[in-house]
């Protein structure tokens, strides 16, 4: 009996401890970042001691590095402290130059990693297949390259002003363009000024919002505004057309100069009480405004400035720097002519900045880079937008929500994007410093995650390394 006892309680015994034991289940990655700092943008914090757990194209877990134990991954990287935060998006971009440009184009698109931007906004060009096909290849991981939302062919008039535009001169063209541009895949509608109307301009507008489409461009200076707002504007690409709402007597300055000519007027009358109301529109709409003053900043310059040096000149291909000098004749002639335009705008638009921001505009950080653009490069001159910013008033976190935070809410996709948090795409930027002390902190950057594909300083440098042989 005393064995049958004895016996007994060892089995119930053991029951109990079977029972009151926690089974660990370790979790499995391909990839675990330890002892990342991690910062998030939209609350200027970072969070000190995490790990991250990345499986393929996606985040699945962040946190504290006592958890991390829990975790088995094909790879680990210990980052030592460094700081963790999404990879840059440049808002404002171009693929274009036609066919004879198309390879030069694609060649550049590692550059864009090399400075920590996984995702870019094409502006419209004249080489949208090609985009398109970039935009997949890039997807699957089989491009080093940023993720690609485009707009496809830019909407303009009878007489486009870029190569490759669609013609819209009446109601029936607007809604035919449109339906291509839903048909190809297109991510929103980039308008131009070449010599669309007003009325079509409007037009556009009105039909994109009924197809559920996004639209921003470049704004005929005849039209208004805020009345392209009421029919469902969604953004507006630099700061001219935002300019002349914010003068009182627009209206008769644009009957006297029908075209650019009257920025230097809109500049003499701007009136910052009217401006607040402005902005406070353009707030309440949510409309993104993409102010693109670094751009601004070298065409005014350009003349004055000696490129020949620049560092990055090497890594063009010689047909993108020969389409350069058109932007430098366009400077000689203004500036023989007396037109002095761009000067005269760099500071106020500057000016603009911090007020939009302050009145909760959401602004989007654009480079503008491309051919045609001169010495504007892909990766660094965002990075040089940002400084701008910084310099026009923002705080390194607000300047950089203007790329991470702001690029996602304009096409709707921030459960995926903006943050470093479990259900989000793993595009991410390891940095030695904090960025949100020094917006030029970016510079300390050591390693990109794009899709998932791990980018360290070795790869980075090979990837520069191809993109110079390429230009030779």
């Amino acid at each position: 009996m005393k064995i049958k006892f004895t016996i007994l309680a060892l089995i119930l015994l053991l029951a109990y401890f079977s029972c009151n034991t926690e089974t660990k289940t370790v979790k499995t990655a391909d990839l675990i970042l330890l002892n990342a700092t991690v910062v998030q943008v939209d609350s200027a914090t970072t969070f000190p001691k995490q790990f991250v757990a990345i499986n393929g194209r996606n985040i699945l877990e962040v946190g504290s590095m006592e958890d991390a134990g829990d975790w088995k991954a094909k790879e680990t990287r210990d980052l030592g402290d460094a700081f963790i935060m999404p990879g840059l998006w440049d808002n404002h971009v171009h693929f274009r130059g036609g066919d004879s440009l198309l390879q030069e184009n694609k060649d550049l698109l590692p550059l864009f990693l090399a400075y920590g931007i996984t995702t870019v906004r094409d502006a419209g060009g004249d080489i949208t297949p090609q985009v398109l096909e970039w935009q997949q290849d890039i997807t699957q991981g089989e491009l080093p390259g940023p993720r690609i939302f485009t707009s496809g062919p830019k909407l303009d008039g009878d007489q486009p002003a870029w190569p490759g535009s669609i013609k819209v001169t009446d109601a029936t063209e607007a809604g035919l363009a449109l339906d291509s541009l839903k048909l190809i895949g297109a991510d929103y509608v980039k308008m131009y000024d070449g010599n669309l109307s007003p009325e079509n301009y409007y037009e556009i507008i009105r039909q994109a919002e009924d197809r559920g489409m996004k639209t921003t461009g470049h704004m005929p200076l005849q039209a208004d505004l805020l009345e392209a707002v009421e029919f469902g504007l969604d953004g507006t690409e630099h700061l001219y057309y935002v300019l002349k709402s914010c003068s009182p007597v627009a209206d008769s300055i644009s009957k006297k100069h029908p075209g650019y000519g009257m920025i230097g007027a809109l500049v003499d009358t701007y009136d910052t009480i009217l401006a607040k109301k402005v902005f406070k529109q353009l707030a309440e709409k949510e409309i993104y405004v993409t102010p693109t003053n670094y751009i601004g900043h070298i065409l005014a310059t350009v003349l004055d400035t000696d490129h020949s040096k620049d560092s990055l000149l090497n890594y063009i291909g010689p047909g993108i720097r020969k389409t350069y000098e058109g932007r430098v004749k366009s400077a000689e002639r203004a500036r023989a002519s007396g037109n002095s335009m761009r000067s005269i705008t760099e500071g106020q638009f500057m000016s603009m900045i911090k007020p939009m921001q302050q009145a909760g505009v959401p602004l989007l950080a654009g480079s503008d880079s491309g051919a045609f653009n001169s010495y504007v490069y892909p990766g660094e001159s965002l990075w040089g937008e940002l400084q701008f910013m910084v310099r026009a008033g923002l705080s390194p976190s607000e300047a950089l929500a203007t790329s991470v935070i702001n690029g996602p809410r304009f096409f709707d996709v921030t459960t995926a994007y903006g943050s470093v948090a479990g259900g989000k795409r793993a595009d991410l930027l390891i940095l030695e410093k904090n960025p949100l002390e020094d917006i030029n902190h970016l510079q300390s950057m050591t390693m990109v995650i794009a899709g998932g594909t791990v980018f360290d300083k070795e790869k980075l440098g090979e990837l520069l390394e191809s993109v110079k042989n390429n230009s030779q």
